[in-house]
């Protein structure tokens, strides 16, 4: 099934979650770090880690919900996706507390805000699985004349239905050009 939104021939939708994975996760390691060595400045830059992260997970989520609705209903791709979606909801929620408790003070974040983020580092790691699933298992997003030999993406599709043409209708013909050497 092919993903509704494409940027350049290639679905917008996982193209953007690595924005808010990398955000949101480096956030948590930060917290980490200043947990190790009491070193604010490692929480000040994890709270703009979270709100760039936060920003990033609502830009993605658009094409993933406009995929979403596409997949046909009363399949396993449509129940994946609704967890999948849903957790993502929840994690994004998680943060958006962990950077609301953390407003006041950026540099002094309470446990509960390096905690509401560590919860949902875990929660991503079961949604970006479902996400996995969704793509290689169940085939969202792919495209449709996806292959081994597949043309390019750049390719529009009418020169690819052409090409598909003149193949079914020359079974032998080469794919070299006319006169090149074999």
């Amino acid at each position: 099934m092919e993903s509704r939104i494409k940027l350049v021939g290639h679905p917008l939708h996982p193209m953007l979650v690595v924005f808010p994975l990398g955000l949101l996760s480096t956030a948590v390691v930060f917290d980490l770090i200043y947990l190790v060595n009491d070193d604010v400045r490692w929480t000040e830059i994890a709270f703009y880690l979270i709100g760039a992260g936060l920003v990033g997970g609502l830009a993605a989520a658009i094409p993933g919900w406009i995929d979403w609705w596409a997949i046909p209903p009363q399949t396993r791709a449509k129940r994946v996706g609704l967890v999948h979606g849903a957790g993502n909801v929840v994690v994004l929620g998680l943060f958006i507390v962990s950077w609301l408790i953390r407003q006041p003070a950026p540099g002094a974040p309470s446990m509960r805000a390096i905690a509401a983020g560590l919860i949902g580092i875990v929660i991503v790691m079961g949604t970006a699985w479902l996400g996995g699933e969704l793509v290689d298992r169940l085939g969202v997003g792919v495209d449709d004349g996806a292959n081994l030999d597949a043309p390019n993406s750049l390719v529009t599709r009418q020169a690819r239905e052409r090409r598909a043409r003149e193949q079914a209708k020359y079974p032998g013909m080469d794919r070299r050009a006319p006169g090149s050497a074999p």
